[in-house]
Order: structure tokens, then sequence, then C-alpha cells
């Protein structure tokens, strides 16, 4: 007997996690159930993570946490719970299959069949987020090598213990060649440690475009956080309906299951939502705990309904479909079916396998680190980047000068174009010429005397080199 965490969240949440619960229990699951509240009544209750100490604890404590939609209000320093949930128990990998149920469920990609694993924890999504100037924001992007590594290197063990064939990696790096530069060159790293699978990357836009064209052309996609946020709900709709996708949320101790859908408040109360996205959570959380033959049972009782036409508004189509039901008739339909197997649909089985073990991330050496310059932001309304050149050329040093002018990346200063257009955010690059050895008692000096030149100063970021590699991209136009 296992003891679960249940939150049945908001908006359709309720109705979704009782007919998720009935059916697994009708078929037999084996486990203790503690239910926690979370979501928008306890942010609105002035708490803005959205989950109170206690409820962390019952988490921590049982481990498996079964998790219904829930709504963050809007504005207001509203954290995501979803995200805060992930990053908290250090759940790093989100693992996301979409499979065509054709011709069941409508779908141009009948052979549709592949697994989106997506970094779980870091990438744009560590929400630090900052208003510099009067016109710009910023979102600070993070990508580790640990967090590369743990994904990565789960995707080819998930696809090895799956019998899968391939991993594609996606990433945007001819532009971002720090951050998602990483990404790419720890998947090559990686890849070569598992020779009987083959790898492959693609650029974000042209490899989604391809997934949303050729789907059967993937098998398991590994890729940074808000792509991969992004293209697994491209994927569960082309393959029929987000509605009809679960995902996994796994981390060296704790793992979290739920849909991928939100709470749909549009359409709560009204019997209408679609269960079997967090009913497919609930077959991967019977998986992960073990109880595969009660997980094996719900999946093909569902496959079964699914192929009987009994569904749910979302998916429902005349000529196809053969009868319309609400979230609790067709939780019902699918206990009818327990023990039974769809005929048309492939019928699953899921075998023993031995659970995933990864192993812990090593820290390498320490590279040879080397300050060679500092960017200097500044919040200055004029326009012309020759003026302000000239004004913060003001505060250089012997030896450390000012080398370039960037406006939102593109290289305005020197010999930039006039139409160009600026905002009134700017990055100053200082770098130390040829033989001088740069402190950071520089970059206090130079702080210093930005204020005595009545220079808005609004952050610096150090410019390093690694092992003499730099440590920073280059403008646009650079």
């Amino acid at each position: 007997m296992t003891t679960i965490t249940v939150a049945k969240g908001d908006g359709i949440g309720p109705e979704i996690m009782d007919a998720t619960l009935k059916i697994i229990l009708a078929a037999g699951a084996a486990i203790n159930i503690e239910e926690i509240t979370v979501g928008e009544a306890v942010y609105l209750a002035g708490n803005a993570a959205g989950i109170a100490p206690e409820a962390w604890e019952t988490i921590r404590r049982n481990k498996i946490f079964l998790k219904a939609p829930i709504t963050t209000p809007q504005g207001g320093g509203y954290k995501s719970l979803n995200v805060t949930t992930r990053k908290f128990l250090g759940l790093y990998s989100n693992v996301r299959p979409c499979m065509s149920l054709h011709p069941f469920v409508s779908t141009k990609h009948p052979a549709m069949d592949l697994v989106i694993v997506r970094e779980n924890e870091e990438d744009l999504y560590a929400g630090i987020e900052h208003q510099q100037t009067d016109e710009v924001v910023q979102c600070l992007k993070l990508i580790s090598r640990p967090g590369c590594e743990k994904i990565v290197r789960y995707a080819f063990e998930y696809a090895r213990q799956q019998v899968r064939k391939k991993v594609t990696c996606f990433t945007k790096d001819n532009i971002m060649k720090q951050t998602d530069g990483l990404f790419h060159r720890v998947f090559d790293e990686i890849a070569k440690e598992y020779p009987d699978i083959e790898n492959e990357h693609w650029i974000i836009d042209i490899g989604a475009a391809k997934m949303a064209d050729t789907p059967q052309a993937f098998d398991v996609l590994v890729m940074p956080n808000l792509y991969g946020d992004v293209l697994s709900d491209v994927a569960a709709q082309i393959a029929g309906s987000v509605g009809l996708a679960g995902s996994a949320n796994i981390g060296e101790e704790c793992a979290m299951f739920e849909a991928i859908h939100g709470s749909a408040p549009r359409r709560a109360g009204q019997n209408m939502a679609n269960p079997s996205g967090l009913l497919q959570g609930a077959v991967m959380m019977l998986n992960h705990i073990g109880q595969t033959d009660v997980a094996e049972k719900v999946q093909n009782a569902w496959l079964k309904t699914i192929e009987d036409g009994i569904h749910t508004y979302d998916i429902f189509k005349e000529g196809t479909s053969k009868l319309k039901v609400g979230t609790s008739e067709f939780a019902d339909a699918v206990i009818t079916n327990l023990g039974k197997k769809p005929s048309e649909l492939k019928p699953v089985t899921y075998a023993q396998n031995a659970a995933l073990t990864l192993p812990r991330y090593q820290r390498k050496p320490q590279l040879a680190k080397e300050l060679i310059g500092v960017d200097v932001f500044v919040h200055w309304s004029g326009s012309n980047p020759d003026e302000l050149a000239g004004i913060v050329s003001k505060i250089e040093a012997d030896g450390i000068k000012l080398k370039m002018i960037t406006n939102r990346g593109i290289k305005v200063w020197p010999d930039g174009f006039k139409e160009t257009f600026c905002t009134d955010h700017w990055r100053c690059r200082f770098q130390a010429e040829s033989g001088v050895t740069m402190s950071k008692s520089f970059i206090v000096e130079l702080l210093s005397k930005c204020i005595n030149e009545k220079i808005d100063s609004i952050k610096t970021e150090n410019l390093y080199t690694f092992d003499g590699t730099p440590g920073f991209s280059l403008g646009q136009g650079q």
C-alpha cells in the first residue's frame, strides 16, 4: 500500500480528480490518499506561493503527488505553483508521451508516437525579471551544466528503458550561443555514451515545424524548459487533444503527476471536462510506484472506452463517436471496461522494467577564470549613440577602454546604422587592452565615476574567459 498526496485543484480539477481516483481505485490501486489544498484559494488567502507549509510537509513525506490543474491569479506577484513544486522538490524531468488514437480521435498524424522530455527547473522559468528603464524589462535565462547533464542523460536512459531508437535535441544555439549552446554541447557529449541510440540536433524553429508536420519522424525529444512547455502542448494537440495528455515530473526523491492542460474555469461544475489527461498522469504514477498491473488494466480500459466511441464533448465527432458523455459518465464507462482490451488500438503491456537509476551530478574541475571586462547597462533617454559614447568614455581607466555600445543587443557604436531603432536601455562594454590585468576594484571605481558623471547605471555584467574561452556573447553586428 502506497500513500500518495492528492490536490484536487481549481476549476475542473475536483471533477476530473474524483473521476480519476474512482477509476484507479476500482481497478485495484493499492493507495492511501492524503488530500491537501493548493492553488487559488491559498493564493487569495494571502499566500503568494499557493501552498501552505503543512502541505509541503505532506508532499515531502509521501514522495508521490497527484495534482489536478490549479488557477494562478493574474498579476500581484503570484508564483506558479507548478514551477515552484518542480524546483523545490528537484523534479528536473518532465515526461510527456504524445500518441495518436487514430481513427477514434481525429488527428492528421495517425502514426504519431513520441515522448517529449523537458528540462523542468531552469531556463527562463527561473522567473527572474526586472524593469530596468522606462521602456525595457528583462528576464534572465539561466542554463546550468548540472541541469543539462541531468535531463539529457535522463532522456537517453528513458529511451533505452522504453526500447526507443532515437533521441533528438532541440535548441536555438545559432542565436543563444552561451545558454542553448551549453545545452547542445552537453547533448553531444552524453550522446557518445549511448552508441546504441541514434541522436540528432535540430534548431528549434525548423524542428518544431517538422514535428508539427511529420511527428512520426521523432521518437524521444529532449529540450530546455520553455521550448518543452510549448511543444509538448503542440504535440498533445496534434495527436488529438491537449485534454488527453498527462505528464510525469520526476526527481531523485519525489515525483509529481498531472494533466498538461489548465484548470478551464469556464467549464467548472458542468460535468463536461475530459478526465483523460489526469488519468494518463495517474497511469504513469501507478507505473512509477510499481503497480504496473493496475496501470495496465486502467490504460487498456481507457483505450477500449475511446475505441467504443464513448467520448466527452472535446473529442466527440459525429460519425466516429457513438455517445457523448460527461465527466462522471466517462469514468463509469472506463470502470465497466476494466479487464477488457481494445481490438483496433494497440493494447498496452507494461513490463516490469527496472527503475531508472541515474548517477548524481559530479562537479567538474574548476576552470581558469579571468576577468577581462565589464558590461555597464545604462538608462539614457537620448537617441544618438555617438553622444552617449562621449559621455561614458569619461569613466574609462588606463588600459580599460569603451569598446562597444549596443541597444537591445544590436551594436550601435562604433559604426552603427542611423536606421537602428534605439530604446532607453544601453549596454556599454568596457574591456581591458592586451597585457592589462583587470581587477574587480576597477568596476567599483567605474560605478563611482558613473555617479560623479551623473550616468544612470542600472546593472553590470562581468566579462570572463574560462580556460581562455570567452564566456560572453558578442554584440549583434560586432
